[in-house]
């Protein structure tokens, strides 16, 4: 095996870990945490695949940002531990064969695939960060500061709904 395919495998082994400790946590924070995990394993396959724009702005926007919202909201709402309910007869009955359905529909299409990597994007694709950059700030300036813009107002928005009343 390469060095690229063991990464791979350590990365997306990290990211379904942390996908199940996500499901799995009982207080909020902990879920919080095993989130920004799965967003920085899957940020490391991005950049295996090439992609170094799109692994930044995971890191940045997702790893950072968002989580921090999170937390924020966790922590405005005061979320405590989660109790435990019994499940539904449903739930109980329906999912583990949902589950094992799934599963067998997941390993029917690996066994199905060649098994060969898809060839490299057309040269005329852009791909390189100098690329995406220019054209982010020439051609869809506006686009992007009205996101800026809509991002300070929901900043705004969240300190006037966490001030408490005197």
């Amino acid at each position: 095996m390469s060095g690229v395919l063991v990464i791979f495998f350590l990365l997306a082994a990290l990211a379904v870990l942390g996908a199940v400790s996500l499901i799995l946590q009982r207080h909020p924070i902990h879920s919080a945490l095993s989130l920004i995990l799965v967003m920085v394993a899957l940020a490391g396959l991005y950049l295996l695949m090439g992609a170094e724009f799109i692994a930044a702005v995971q890191i940045i926007v997702y790893g950072g940002a968002v989580m921090v919202l999170f937390v924020f909201v966790i922590m405005l709402l005061n979320a405590g531990e989660e109790e435990r309910t019994n499940f539904s007869k449903l739930a109980t009955f329906g999912g583990i064969p949902l589950a094992l359905a799934l599963g067998g529909v997941i390993a029917a299409a690996i066994a199905r695939s060649s098994g060969h990597l898809p060839p490299p994007a057309a040269s005329g694709v852009m791909s390189s960060t100098k690329e995406i950059s220019k054209l982010l700030f020439s051609e869809f300036v506006y686009p992007f500061e009205l996101t800026s813009f809509l991002i300070l107002v929901a900043i705004l928005g969240a300190i006037v709904l966490a001030q408490r009343e005197n």
